[in-house]
């Protein structure tokens, strides 16, 4: 049996999230139905990281084990014939026998878009969570650089989780002016569940004057997820980039 490295992009939009799911389309669904088309096997991939309905990658990882000879670069262009125009195999690579997607992964790179304007963008309306301005930049940077490094970061898990260790180290958190508004850009040895989209929930309650810098850094202490911002929507989200030690 060979081992493949795939990377993927894709719109999540139509989706009801990266994982398999009964009666619901999702990424790996359609992913593992195209591989099966050409290699004519049942074919399940492991993802590097679950994906919610809505939220994209630019830079997704999975691996897949298949018994087939047939080329990588003939699998990947088999493969993309057989999907929707909505995803896409960048690249597919031989992989080490013990390599896994996710838990060879060392960290992830996320990215958040925010739109800032008066009124909707048909055009942007599943790319960017759309905030009215004003926005206070300087005061949402200075809440990211309270919540940059290795911290506990429970108050930012989606409630209910079960996952015991919450200490992240999130060695990025950057407030970026772009032309249509901003980009939140994470880096983190790992996240925990909707971590991402709670950060941005409350750095938009900071830029908005609804919680201060100060509050943020007592909320981050609390470990109390109700002290937090909401959950900002899921359309803003792209998965970048996960890192292997490179």
């Amino acid at each position: 049996m060979r081992k493949l490295k795939l990377t993927l992009e894709y719109d999540g939009t139509g989706y009801a999230g990266w994982q398999v799911q009964n009666n619901a389309d999702t990424v790996q669904g359609r992913v593992e139905a195209a591989l099966g088309e050409v290699l004519r096997e049942k074919v399940r991939i492991h993802g590097a990281g679950r994906t919610d309905a809505g939220v994209h990658a630019l830079g997704q990882v999975a691996h897949f084990e298949t018994a087939s000879a047939l080329p990588a670069e003939n699998i990947l262009k088999g493969a993309n014939t057989h999907l929707p125009p909505d995803i896409v195999i960048l690249e597919a690579a031989e992989a080490d026998p013990d390599f896994h997607a996710r838990y060879s992964a060392r960290g992830k790179i996320y990215r958040y878009r925010v739109l800032l304007r008066n009124v909707r963008s048909p055009l942007a309306r599943f790319r960017a969570l759309r905030v009215a301005p004003p926005l206070d930049r300087e005061k949402m940077r200075a809440a990211a650089k309270l919540l940059t490094g290795r911290h506990d970061f429970a108050a930012f898990a989606a409630a209910g989780s079960s996952v015991k260790d919450t200490v992240r180290n999130l060695t990025r958190l950057e407030v970026k002016e772009e032309d249509v508004g901003l980009t939140l850009e994470f880096r983190a040895d790992g996240f925990l569940y909707r971590m991402v989209r709670n950060l941005v929930g409350t750095l938009l309650e900071v830029g908005k004057g609804n919680l201060t810098v100060e509050e943020v850094s007592g909320i981050l202490h609390s470990r109390d997820r109700k002290q937090a911002g909401p959950t900002a929507l899921a359309c803003g989200l792209y998965l970048v980039k996960v890192r292997y030690g490179e």
